[in-house]
């Protein structure tokens, strides 16, 4: 097949294609096919056409599945920092029932995966129909960890007619690094945001391929999850992404730029102790220096690094940039100016909060480590209030940061409607479990009410997803979310109409709730701003002076969405400051 660009393809199509499109012996290594195999492959729509070979995915429960189908190639060796080539051909149909290789990260169980990781997985209802809206998601995880199967896309298509494509991209200091000695390529390799070459590349095989799963090409949405939000969010000033996507959705992103000067020094800095202990600089200082130039001997010992040593540094950087800078303004992939740029690429946005986003950094604090272990923040009442604290002020200023000051920042420049959504759910004690009323609308709150299999927060919300009301929750979420990569916003069921975002408007967020039988539904608005959290936290006297301080010091600080309030204390970090 090489890598022509195949029209969609029905039954017709297919056995069109095996008879006279087979020239590059896509099947078997030969030019004749049986009239028995073109029939078995036909009649079996698990098999789908791409650029580079056939795959055979899986039916599951009315959804169609393919797992692990590689959009790039192997980004090791000489071909890491380097932007994604294409794949190489196959020709036998490739078993594509299983998820993929996972781009390497350190996990609790040490370092895992593979630096031949750029693969993505298709999902789509089993039936018919064609020229379905396309969702293409980017994983959270900082940017540093994560997968493809973080969100599966089944229940959604199981109920709505659309495809869900989910993605796997490069992490941590692969995905990620501005040292000087690594711009030895493209403008867009010297960049820095790897991790960005790679979700292009994603929407590349998206555009050229989703037609022959029964997609749109004219009709992609991009979708991400925290660092996958905040990626989403960079990709709307990104000159290198203009016309390769539709619409764009940021769950609990943000924008977030990382000064490229700096981030060479924490890089240079992350990376001394490797040098230093293979013994080419006697000791930190050099060997921070030494990685700082361009001397071909940093280049190749860079290249030589065994991946698992580089993926297990700047970990746990918990909403901090300081620890893990990533996405810099190089002025190529995204502009010097960064947010404050006239030029967006304008199209539909959809930017969705928690209202309690910080509860689970807050409760898992380093601040709060002993306290969990013996048990006491739950006993204690002190250290109680100073949770609640944290919850209460944090969670304020993490859902401006996701929603309401990134639409204030864009006012003036962007022009394409903005849509904004905040999840209300697990506020009410009485609604949701014990464990889940602890953390309220926590950051991922959305998650169980798009894919409602997922298990990854059992542990903290019980049995809070299992009432009538989350399920009618789940479905009015979906619905919302279908209404708008369908281009069908105010033409549904639902009887509230979501409005657009207007700046000083009473109803400009769609809040959505639930109680134990059915889901809430209303539009509104933030009643706070930034300097109103502040006024509130300085007026707050549930603790003293002095603890909220330590709290705002060792707790709040250098978080994305803590500028101001860093800065009102003299509490900026090196990296933080301008």
């Amino acid at each position: 097949m090489g890598k022509k660009k195949w029209m969609k393809l029905g039954l017709l199509g297919l056995v069109s294609f095996l008879f006279v499109g087979c020239t590059d012996n896509a099947i078997d290594g030969k030019d004749e096919v049986s009239n028995e195999r073109v029939n078995e492959i036909a009649v079996d729509t698990t098999i789908r056409e791409t650029t580079y070979g056939l795959v055979k995915g899986k039916k599951e429960n009315e959804v169609l599945v393919w797992q692990g189908i590689p959009y790039g190639g192997d980004t090791s060796g000489e071909n890491r920092w380097k932007a994604p080539e294409d794949p190489e051909s196959w020709q036998e149909p490739l078993e594509t029932t299983e998820p993929g290789e996972v781009s390497i990260q350190s996990s609790a169980e040490g370092v895992i995966g593979s630096e031949d990781a750029l693969n993505l997985d298709v999902y789509r209802p089993d039936n018919e129909t064609t020229d379905l809206p396309v969702l293409v998601f980017i994983h959270g995880g900082n940017n540093q960890t994560g997968h493809a199967q973080e969100i599966s896309g089944a229940s959604f298509v199981k109920n709505h007619d659309a495809i869900v494509v989910s993605i796997n991209y490069r992490l941590g200091p692969l995905g990620f690094n501005p040292l000087p000695a690594l711009k030895t390529g493209t403008d867009e390799e010297n960049s820095g945001n790897i991790a960005l070459l790679d979700i292009e590349k994603s929407l590349e095989w998206v555009k050229q391929n989703i037609e022959n799963f029964g997609g749109n090409s004219e009709n992609i949405t991009v979708a991400g999850f925290s660092a996958g939000g905040r990626d989403v969010m960079a990709m709307l000033i990104s000159p290198m992404f203009k016309g390769k996507f539709d619409k764009a959705i940021s769950l609990s992103g943000g924008m977030t730029i990382a000064d490229e000067k700096k981030s060479q020094k924490v890089f240079a800095e992350a990376i001394a102790p490797l040098v230093v202990e293979d013994k080419i600089k006697n000791n930190l200082e050099e060997a921070t220096e030494w990685l700082l130039t361009t001397d071909q001997e940093v280049v190749d010992y860079l290249y030589e690094l065994d991946a698992e040593r580089l993926s297990g540094l700047m970990t746990n950087a918990s909403l901090r940039m300081s620890v893990f800078p990533h996405l810099y303004n190089d002025g190529i992939v995204i502009p010097k100016e960064g947010f404050d740029t006239e030029n967006y690429n304008n199209v539909p946005l959809m930017m969705l909060s928690g209202e309690q986003e910080f509860s689970l950094f807050a409760r898992f604090d380093p601040y709060f480590e002993e306290s969990l272990k013996d048990g006491s923040l739950e006993t204690d009442e002190d250290m109680m209030k100073r949770y609640d604290f944290l919850n209460n002020y944090g969670g304020k200023l993490y859902s401006l940061f996701n929603l309401e000051d990134s639409a204030q920042k864009m006012k003036e420049n962007y022009q394409a409607p903005i849509y904004g959504m905040e999840i209300l759910f697990g506020e009410d004690e009485n609604v949701v479990s014990e464990e889940m009323s602890i953390f309220g609308s926590f950051h991922g709150v959305f998650v169980p009410l798009l894919d409602t299999n997922n298990k990854n927060y059992d542990g903290l919300v019980g049995d809070a997803y299992e009432s009538k009301g989350a399920a009618d929750l789940a479905m009015v979420f979906q619905d919302y979310l279908y209404q708008f990569i369908n281009d069908d916003i105010g033409n549904n069921s639902q009887s509230v109409e979501w409005q657009e975002w207007q700046a000083d408007s009473k109803e400009n967020i769609l809040f959505l709730d639930a109680d134990k039988e059915k889901a809430i539904v209303k539009m509104g608005n933030k009643e706070y701003n930034y300097t109103d959290v502040l006024e509130e936290m300085e007026a707050d006297t549930s603790l003293s002076s002095e603890t909220k301080e330590e709290l705002v010091k060792n707790v709040l600080n250098g978080r994305w969405f803590s500028y101001e309030l860093d800065k009102e204390y003299d509490n900026l970090s090196y990296f933080d400051k301008k």
